[in-house]
């Protein structure tokens, strides 16, 4: 299974950036998908998920209102819009694969760097 996340960058506050994960050797439409991220020194953090079918998306706290996660099964493709981007959203990002309640496939991470 290979997950490539990229879309990061560096923005300032109140910016927008849209992640992109693509999904390979899995079938990817059997599979639950999220975000994670995490700051260097400090636990991962969930982000979003999104169900099978698209229809049930679930987010962290920290990210409510502003992000949306979605999908394209056709494209085997997850996607992070990210909005009202704050310096505390700075983080490597993870696309990861969900089977069941179960975190499954880890991707390499795309960094997001949010300046004041």
């Amino acid at each position: 299974v290979q997950l490539q996340a990229s879309g990061g960058g560096l923005v300032q506050g109140g910016d927008s950036l849209r992640l992109t994960c693509a999904a390979s050797g899995l079938d990817f439409r059997n599979y639950g998908m999220a975000w994670f991220r995490q700051v260097p020194g400090k636990e991962r953090e969930f982000v979003a998920s999104i169900s099978t079918s698209g229809n049930i998306r679930n987010y962290g706290d920290a990210v409510k209102g502003r992000f949306a996660i979605s999908r394209d099964n056709a494209k085997n493709m997850v996607y992070l819009q990210m909005d009202s981007l704050k310096p505390e959203d700075t983080a490597i990002y993870y696309c990861v694969t969900k089977w069941g309640s179960t975190f499954v496939n880890w991707g390499q991470g795309t960094l997001v760097t949010v300046s004041s």
